[in-house]
């Protein structure tokens, strides 16, 4: 840890709001990038429910292991949701409309866009939005090699806030979000995401969108738990990168990844368990875990159809068509915004 980071810390009983203020002050001397990163973790491990956001979760080797995942047996998601793109994504398009601006949303390596891009006649701007610079890096030099004339602009942004969109995404817009994210957010961010997405996009703009659909709960636990142990990785890896990023001196190995579903929200539920009575420091901070304490670290909402259908209409949108696959595991939904 380095100087910079080094102060005297708070008493053992500080509030949460302490805390988090505390967090404050030790964010500002972290490069820009760490900052929010820094002030979540303090201000979450420092709450009665221990939690951290799920957007934390994919640096560089987050991103890595859930590419890992979505080739998995277990996680049906991804291959559901490409089997559909491939099987409708001309018709997709013919209902979307012309479109001269594709904005993806979340686009991590931007696999499954290469089928709408495709599909999509008179692309002229692909407009790839993710929190992570070396994913969306590695996005663009492929699609560049294979659409020489498409103009790529990809931009670093936490697409779940306002995004303003460059200049020369011009035209008609097209927004895709796909696999599953949005479940990953309560219904109040779900909603707040969808307006902040319209007023990016703008008036008359459709938007593609991806949503789990709801089914036994043994089929999910399987999906998010792998017999592998990949999606373990994923989730322990937040733990190593508090440690890299933040100076933290957690024992991974301490701690077990767990997924349960809760019937009562429709979600699955992932969490870091403690696997003894410990206690880790972080940026000058002492935190207590008690055995068994969790770390929330992420949701999966499942939807029914009539479900993502409300949320959209309570967002400002039109639902135009919708697309599910034969075992009804995955749902894609075009909407328009109005004007």
């Amino acid at each position: 840890m380095s100087k910079s980071l080094s102060k005297k810390s708070l008493p053992e009983k500080s509030s949460p709001k302490e805390v988090a203020a505390a967090a404050s002050l030790d964010a500002a001397a972290l490069p820009e990038e760490q900052a929010e990163f820094a002030e979540a973790v303090l201000a979450g491990l420092s709450a009665p429910r221990k939690a951290i956001p799920s957007r934390f979760l994919y640096d560089a080797r987050g991103s890595e292991l859930f590419e890992e995942i979505t080739g998995l047996e277990e996680y049906y998601p991804t291959r559901t949701e490409i089997g559909l793109l491939e099987r409708y994504a001309g018709e997709m398009a013919e209902a979307a409309g012309p479109a001269k601006t594709l904005v993806e949303f979340g686009s991590g390596s931007s696999r499954k866009t290469r089928l709408l891009i495709d599909a999509l006649d008179g692309l002229e701007t692909y407009v790839p939005l993710d929190i992570e610079e070396s994913c969306l890096a590695q996005a663009k030099a492929a699609l560049e090699a294979d659409y020489v004339s498409l103009e790529i602009l990809p931009q670093v942004a936490d697409f779940t806030k306002p995004v303003k969109l460059p200049e020369a995404a011009s035209g008609a817009r097209l927004g895709f979000f796909s696999g599953s994210t949005i479940g990953n957010l309560d219904q109040r961010e779900a909603r707040r995401f969808l307006t902040n997405a319209g007023r990016s996009l703008g008036p008359g703009a459709g938007f593609l969108i991806g949503a789990d659909l709801r089914k036994r709960p043994e089929t999910l636990i399987r999906a998010y738990n792998d017999s592998r142990g990949v999606t373990a990785e994923f989730n322990l890896n937040l733990l190593a990168r508090i440690n890299r990023e933040l100076g933290g001196d957690f024992d991974v190995s301490a701690f077990r990844h767990e997924a349960i579903y809760d019937g009562r929200f429709g979600r699955v539920e992932m969490h870091l368990i403690s696997l003894e009575d410990q206690t880790v420091t972080l940026l000058g901070q002492r935190l207590r875990f008690r055995e068994g304490e969790t770390i929330h670290t992420e949701n999966s909402h499942k939807y029914s159809l009539p479900e993502f259908r409300l949320l959209a209409t309570d967002s400002g949108w039109r639902h135009e068509a919708l697309w599910v696959d034969d075992d009804a595991l995955f749902s894609l939904h075009l909407l328009r915004l109005p004007g």
